[in-house]
């Protein structure tokens, strides 16, 4: 018998997120376009997003210990009221004439309560669904994302230029505080742990059972995990801080052209989504090496669209194709990836491996981000330097883990 897959938790669940990440993408886009603005440097901008993602690789896993331990939906509300004070806060430090230094905070501290939040999120999926939705709920979360990625873009530019940053610090701060009210709609079950051990103690050995099972029963998936983190140094460098450069700064093009760019990504998310919720029973995990040699194509073409003599114009739509075929790719990809690992990890791990999940996935990013904004303000005028090296790097990892994925299925 079918199982309904939008129940009341699941519901509130995702109207919490709607609201979250609508709040969340257009405050971190009318950021990016005034850190830029501000110093027209792609090394600062991409040090900027570094310094802001140390603490969800530092806290991730703390922050997975708690999910498995604590009430998630009370870690939820907490935590979202947390991000509406910390707006606040970095607010009254930005107005205080200290704008660089206010965003700064705010990516921090945003980036300190998302790295408990995150693997809060994704524990409470499988307890809120049934096996046969777990899939699906992953679409429907990554769909939303996907819409927000869509609309904040064009909402934030349209905000951006006609009010300036502030209002959309107000913004944000409501959204969050929304979402926390969401939440409070949201019933879980939870019974306490008995054991009365200190928390030193208890994280150390969370932490040894963990590790135990993604180092010896479920090897595949901290190789999964691995291995994305390796593409993700490429792929997440070139997105999040070289379209943004490429388009702003390289071709010259306003803030809506920037907008109309990230919202046409987020129609590629949505629909990654659509084709893992609709195709879910069809898509196979051996068939995944096939979404990083796509990847490193459409970095080789990107480049390659910096070497031909057809305008600013015709090279921001090929980097609005391709990079839009990667944000399509990805879609795909972390929607299943994340499908496959929840349903080979027992209940009483979810938290802690969704955790290891965040962790692993970002713990390049910084990396490639701080590597990539020295690499395009180096080859600001010849960016093809950057683009085809990294597409023939990212084509022969997808190449070369094709026996990984036909293993990894296969057990």
């Amino acid at each position: 018998m079918k199982t309904k897959l939008f129940t009341r938790n699941f519901t509130f669940l995702i109207l919490g997120q709607i609201s979250s990440l609508f709040g969340n993408y257009t405050l971190r886009f009318a950021m990016s376009m005034y850190v830029l603005e501000q110093t027209g440097s792609a090394s600062i901008f991409a040090g900027l997003l570094a310094l802001s993602m140390l603490p969800t690789i530092l806290l991730s896993p703390l922050g997975g210990i708690l999910a498995d331990r604590a009430n998630r939906r009370n870690i939820m509300v907490f935590l979202d009221i947390g991000s509406g004070i910390a707006v606040l806060i970095g607010c009254a430090v930005f107005w205080g004439g200290y704008d660089l230094v206010g965003i700064g905070f705010l990516l921090i501290l945003l980036s300190v309560l998302g790295a408990f939040e995150s693997p809060t999120v994704q524990a409470c999926i499988p307890a809120m669904l049934s096996e046969e939705n777990i899939v699906k709920g992953n679409a429907a979360v990554n769909q939303v994302s996907a819409i927000a990625s869509l609309v904040t873009p064009f909402l934030g530019s349209v905000l951006y230029t006609a009010f300036g940053i502030l209002p959309i610090f107000y913004g944000a701060m409501a959204c969050f505080f929304l979402t926390a009210g969401f939440e409070c709609f949201i019933r879980l079950d939870f019974r306490k742990p008995d054991d009365r051990t200190g928390v030193w103690t208890i994280i150390r050995e969370d932490f040894k059972v963990s590790m135990r099972f993604l180092g010896k029963e479920q090897t595949g998936i901290l190789k999964l995990l691995l291995l994305a983190a390796v593409v993700s140094l490429f792929v997440a460098g070139t997105l999040v801080v070289g379209f943004p450069y490429l388009v702003r700064t390289v071709l010259g093009l306003s803030a809506g052209y920037y907008g109309a760019a990230e919202s046409a990504m987020g129609v590629a998310a949505i629909l990654g989504g659509v084709i893992v919720g609709v195709w879910a029973k069809k898509i196979r995990l051996r068939d995944m090496f096939v979404i990083f040699c796509v990847f490193g194509i459409c970095l080789i073409l990107s480049g390659a669209a910096f070497l031909l003599p057809i305008g600013n114009t015709g090279r921001y739509v090929a980097l609005l194709i391709f990079f839009c075929i990667c944000q399509l790719g990805c879609s795909i990809f972390s929607t299943y990836a994340i499908s496959v690992i929840q349903a080979r990890t027992p209940e009483s791990l979810m938290g802690k491996v969704m955790s290891y999940v965040f962790t692993l996935s970002t713990c390049a990013q910084p990396l490639g981000q701080m590597i990539y904004g020295v690499l395009f303000d180096l080859f600001s005028q010849n960016v093809y330097g950057v683009l085809i090296p990294s597409g023939v790097i990212v084509g022969c990892i997808g190449w070369a883990s094709r026996r990984f994925f036909r293993t990894f299925e296969e057990t």
